[in-house]
């Protein structure tokens, strides 16, 4: 009987021993080991990769967000605000008290196939409202010219970039927008455009958060002249 508790004793105690030798090394040292290295060799990424404007943090290079007029009476969703660059759709996706850009909880694919009807009702009213919104005296924008990420989102709907294309699209009515000459504008994009990773990988982008500081800056050098 002493012999069969003993040995429950010695087994408990190596058990615990496990324990907590487990646990310092899995809570503890290796955490702090992988924080630790993720500081000091890439700290902006192991930070959320957070985007600074005059010295707050704006955002994140990996997390879109969106660029709309305060919600009036009797709205639904919002309408865009039009001085700025614009990113895709990010249908289904609401806020909340925290991050008033997006309610990440609901991010995500629409799930629906091409041939759904009221996927193709979204990206037709989509591609209306970009013609619309993107037409200006002068430089009136035709259907066929709106590329596919102005009408669609994204898998996860958290897309920070838009192509170039989408982007040059923007262009000119930003530009009317914000009473700037369009070749700065363009200019701004090219600055902004990053190419594919590797030079192969992917396709060419545009973070649009980054893109929109930049024409902030634009904006107010023009403005002090």
């Amino acid at each position: 009987m002493n012999n069969t508790v003993g040995s429950s004793a010695r087994l408990l105690w190596a058990g615990l021993r496990a324990l907590l030798v487990l646990t310092l090394v899995c809570g503890v040292v290796y955490p702090l080991a992988v924080t630790g290295v993720a500081q000091g060799l890439m700290p902006g990424r192991a930070n959320g990769s957070e985007i600074t404007s005059d010295g707050k943090v704006v955002g994140s290079s990996l997390i879109g967000q969106r660029y709309d007029l305060p919600l009036e009476k009797g709205q639904e969703t919002p309408d865009p605000d039009l001085r700025w660059f614009q990113p895709r759709p990010s249908n289904g996706l609401g806020t909340n008290s925290v991050n008033t850009q997006y309610e990440l909880i609901l991010s995500g694919a629409t799930n629906r196939s091409g041939d759904n009807k009221e996927l193709i009702d979204w990206v037709t009213a989509a591609k209306a409202a970009v013609v619309k919104d993107n037409s200006v005296p002068g430089h009136p924008v035709s259907p066929s010219q709106v590329p596919a990420d102005a009408v669609t989102s994204s898998g996860s709907g958290l897309d920070p970039d838009i192509s170039p294309a989408y982007a040059g699209l923007q262009v000119n009515r930003v530009a009317a927008r914000n009473h700037l000459d369009a070749a700065q504008v363009r200019k701004l994009v090219g600055r902004h455009t990053d190419g594919r990773i590797l030079g192969f990988v992917g396709e060419p982008r545009v973070n649009v958060l980054q893109l929109n500081i930049a024409l902030k800056d634009l904006v107010n050098d023009a403005g002090t002249r």
